[in-house]
């Protein structure tokens, strides 16, 4: 005969509290340290596993964020996404990752998915998704926080850097370094952070009378960017600085600089990317960047996710950091600049 299931009134009574003190130490509510002490200790005598999904039946809650990322080569996204993993469960959340193509019938799907695990929110990580989805998940009362993206219209909240003042910052310090010929691997045009870092970086230029030498879509690909970096150095007028517009594509534009062309960086061409990975500060690349402040960002984003959980009503917020220009060894710094 199968043993008697252990329960969490079992627990309760092993451990000398009530079940609703049991109930909140396995549910991350506020329980004295001592209760907990007593709580888990005679779980772990019994073998008592609370189950979540019955939970989540009974309170309407689950505990569980979704978080959807449409790829992990770049590598400013494992970084972002086990810090905002840790984030969230600090907080007593557990983390349910997806993975998405960029596409809107991929993500849509996915997004589906996740509606079917009864999440209490919905994370996005450099994806977008359809208005119809938008809506779908504001009337289950599931919010979305886009992070690292963001999406026209104010009915869903995002976190980003501020992509635009980035892309100035850093047609600004090349202009100042003295660069006339300044050529652009851009992002993806279907996403805002690789529109926004681009029209800045072009309104940068054109405040000082000037235009992008050419400006090439990388997609966030490194073999794109290096197929991209070939053949702007083999154009009659080559430029002298390269704008990337992330650092995963920048490392790609490096390699192909420096290993397959025989060019010295910055002496032959300038380089600058943007996301500020720590591969950046390695010696072997020592780039120039534009740095997100992924812990301000995470922050941010695992703010405005739980005050939308505890409060639905509360309006969505389109919220833009800044994060500072890196000077490393990939650029020449104008005179009387360190």
């Amino acid at each position: 005969m199968a043993e008697a299931k252990i329960t969490s009134l079992d627990v309760a009574r092993r451990a000398g509290v009530s079940q609703s003190a049991v109930s909140r130490v396995f549910s991350g509510a506020s329980a004295s340290q001592a209760t907990v002490k007593k709580v888990r200790k005679a779980a772990e005598e019994l073998g008592y596993r609370p189950n979540i999904l019955a939970r989540a039946m009974i309170t309407g809650k689950s505990r569980i964020i979704g978080l959807v990322v449409a790829y992990l080569d770049n590598q400013f996204y494992p970084i972002a996404l086990e810090r905002l993993s840790n984030a969230l469960q600090n907080e007593g959340y557990h983390i349910l990752v997806f993975m998405a193509p960029n596409a809107e019938d991929s993500v849509d799907r996915v997004m589906e998915e996740l509606l079917d695990y009864q999440v209490d929110g919905i994370v996005t990580a450099s994806v977008a998704i359809s208005n119809d989805l938008t809506a779908r998940c504001a009337a289950a009362g599931i919010p979305v926080v886009m992070f690292n993206r963001g999406q026209d219209g104010e009915s869903i909240s995002s976190v980003t850097s501020a992509n635009y003042r980035g892309g100035y910052k850093v047609a600004e310090f090349l202009v100042s370094a003295g660069h006339q010929h300044i050529a652009h691997i851009a992002g993806w045009e279907g996403s805002s952070t690789g529109r926004d870092r681009h029209r800045g970086f072009a309104d940068g230029l054109a405040a000082h009378g000037l235009e992008p030498l050419t400006v090439v879509e990388g997609r966030y690909d490194r073999d794109l960017a290096a197929e991209a970096t070939l053949k702007l150095m083999s154009r009659a007028t080559p430029p002298d600085a390269i704008f990337v517009a992330n650092d995963h594509m920048a490392f790609a534009v490096l390699d192909a600089l420096r290993n397959r062309l025989g060019l010295k960086v910055p002496e032959d061409v300038a380089v600058i990317g943007y996301d500020d990975v720590p591969l950046a500060a390695w010696d072997a690349y020592d780039l120039s960047t534009v740095r997100q402040p992924v812990n301000r960002m995470v922050d941010a984003t695992v703010e405005t996710i739980l005050g939308k959980i505890g409060d639905p009503d509360r309006p969505a917020q389109k919220i833009e950091i800044d994060g500072p220009l890196i000077l490393r060894g990939t650029t020449r710094n104008p005179e009387g600049r360190t």
